[in-house]
C-alpha cells in the first residue's frame, strides 16, 4: 500500500519560512517525478512546485524564487523550503506522486496523494 505523508506545516507570520517534507512507502519514487500542490480556502487546488527523477524543477510563478523543493531518493522523501512566506501561501499543501519520470502540472496526472498540511501565513 502506498502512502505519502506529509509534515512541516503550522502557523508562521509573514516573511517567515517554513519546510515541508514529504515521506513515501509502499513503493521507490526515485524513478518518478513528484510535485507539490496547494488549495486556499474557496479555490481549486493548483500546481506549486515539481521535481522529476533527475532533479529537474519546475515552480509556478507565484511561488518562483521563493520556494525550492528537493527530493531525497535515498530516504524516499521530497522537500518543500518556502521562504518569504505571505498571506497568499495559506493553503493546505499536498505532495504528489506521479508514475512517469517528467513533472506535470495537471492534478489528475499524479496517481498517488498525501492527506495534506496546514500552511497558515500570519500578516
Amino acid at each position: 500500500q502506498v502512502q505519502l505523508v506529509e509534515s512541516g506545516g503550522g502557523l508562521v507570520q509573514a516573511g517567515g519560512s517554513l519546510r515541508l517534507s514529504c515521506a513515501a512507502s509502499g513503493r521507490t519514487f526515485s524513478s518518478s517525478a513528484m510535485g507539490w500542490f496547494r488549495q486556499a480556502p474557496g479555490k481549486e487546488r493548483e500546481f506549486v512546485a515539481g521535481i522529476n527523477w533527475s532533479g529537474g524543477t519546475t515552480y509556478a510563478d507565484s511561488v518562483k524564487g521563493r520556494f525550492t523543493i528537493s527530493r531525497n531518493n535515498a530516504k524516499n522523501t521530497v522537500y518543500l523550503q518556502m521562504n518569504s512566506l505571505n498571506a497568499e501561501d495559506t493553503a493546505v499543501y499536498y505532495c504528489a506522486a506521479q508514475s512517469e519520470r517528467y513533472i506535470k502540472l495537471r492534478e489528475n496526472e499524479y496517481a498517488y496523494w498525501g492527506q495534506g498540511t496546514q500552511v497558515t501565513v500570519s500578516s
